[in-house]
């Protein structure tokens, strides 16, 4: 009796996506492996003196007369001749700068100071496409790029933070060095400081992500089961707990929060000395965003009910992949506004070829170099994310009582 071939239209449907998922994983594995070699190692662009001179605010002059001189960060030569530095150098001048002129040091490098308390942002939304991991990524670039000490935390088991500082979830993240372990009940947990990395990027750390963070989702209603009652096992509370061990590293850590309202969500929203909810104008966009404040709402009833209280310096509503001249995204805009006043950000992230661009090779608008794509595409782009972050940054200082 001759045997059935079954046709691909009567696939199992569990096995169809078994089929898809490796086909996928194949796919991809390859074109990591073509981006990103497994002994490649992700690094930074160098910066002009024109650069150096409006991140740092030293006169042009003054760079090359140094160079000139050899004092300071020796600068590379390209084939023009022109002068470029390495962000560790940049670095380098602004406590070069800080030293000579104490009474200026804050306009050089601009570090947390004593009663200055740590700042944790947390960038959250659980609507796919609100852009949470792009303007993370975009907001951690920037406030380095200024000089601040940046931790980046990726919450997020889809780990797309992670790919974007080049650390490849399931290549170079092994067991156990995901903020789970730092967060974890039992033997196995690490201090925060063990899986901590420095990145390519002068000035951010970073804690990967990958699927094992879903295992705090999964550990912790067992953990809540058993009635623990001591401080360190409330479970909203372990984030922030676990980020003071560093604090003193730190002025700024930035937090990209999974697609969901678990634990760890509520975790990053407890820490939060800042938090921002990123928003596509779109109605369908707004409606999930209503959903997850509603439900927002109601988690944060259980830390009421465990007698604490958030302790957030702002929340700013960031409006993503804005289309200005798309009048039903104007008419959001402006209800969101109406609603909320000023607690929309003024500047928006402009929807741009160039940002989709970067987002493909990994990257953000601060590491593009010229020639990538159409430079007045790449200005436009640059200065709308400039002017998020510069809203962003100022409500940081605002916090620290720095005008």
């Amino acid at each position: 009796m001759a045997v059935t071939q079954r046709k691909p239209q009567d696939e199992d449907p569990a096995d169809k996506i078994v089929r898809h998922a490796n086909l996928l994983s194949e796919h991809l594995q390859a074109r990591r492996q073509q981006m990103y070699p497994p002994d490649a190692q992700k690094s930074l662009r160098l910066f002009s003196t024109h650069e150096v001179s409006k991140l740092t605010s030293i006169p042009e002059s003054t760079l090359k007369l140094m160079s000139n001189e050899g004092k300071g960060p020796i600068p590379a030569r390209l084939e023009n001749n022109h002068r470029v530095y390495t962000l560790a150098q940049i670095n380098e001048l602004r406590t070069l700068f800080a030293e000579q002129r104490p009474s200026d040091a804050l306009r050089f490098l601009p570090h947390r100071r004593p009663g200055e308390h740590l700042q944790i942002l947390a960038i959250a939304n659980f609507k796919g496409g609100s852009a949470k991991t792009t303007t993370s990524g975009h907001l951690a670039h920037y406030l380095a790029l200024q000089g601040y000490r940046v931790l980046a935390i990726d919450l997020d088991p889809q780990a797309s933070l992670s790919a974007m500082f080049g650390a490849q979830p399931e290549i170079d993240v092994q067991s156990n060095e995901t903020i789970y372990a730092a967060l974890r009940y039992d033997d196995e947990r690490r201090p925060v400081s063990e899986i901590i990395r420095q990145t390519y990027f002068t000035g951010i750390d970073l804690i990967p992500g990958n699927i094992e963070v879903m295992e705090y989702e999964h550990e912790t209603p067992r953990f809540l089961s058993m009635g623990q009652k001591d401080a360190d096992s409330i479970f909203f509370e372990r984030l922030r707990l676990v980020l003071a061990e560093v604090e003193e590293n730190y002025d700024v850590v930035i937090l990209d929060t999974p697609p969901s309202l678990g634990f760890l969500t509520l975790g990053a929203i407890y820490a939060a000395t800042g938090l921002l909810v990123t928003v596509h104008p779109a109605m369908l966009d707004v409606m999930s965003m209503n959903q997850f404040l509603l439900m927002m709402g109601d988690l944060i009833s259980v830390i009421r009910d465990a007698g604490a209280r958030l302790d957030q310096d702002f929340l700013r509503y960031v409006v993503t992949r804005h289309d200005p001249m798309d009048q039903s995204q104007v008419h959001v805009v402006s209800m969101l506004r109406h609603l909320f006043g000023d607690e929309v950000l003024t500047s928006t992230a402009i929807e741009s070829a160039a940002i989709e661009t970067a987002g493909l090779a990994k990257r953000t608008l601060y590491e593009l170099e010229s020639g990538n794509i159409a430079a007045a595409t790449v200005k436009r782009a640059r200065e709308a994310i400039d002017a998020v972050n510069e809203q962003i940054l100022d409500l940081v200082r605002k916090s620290w009582g720095r005008e």
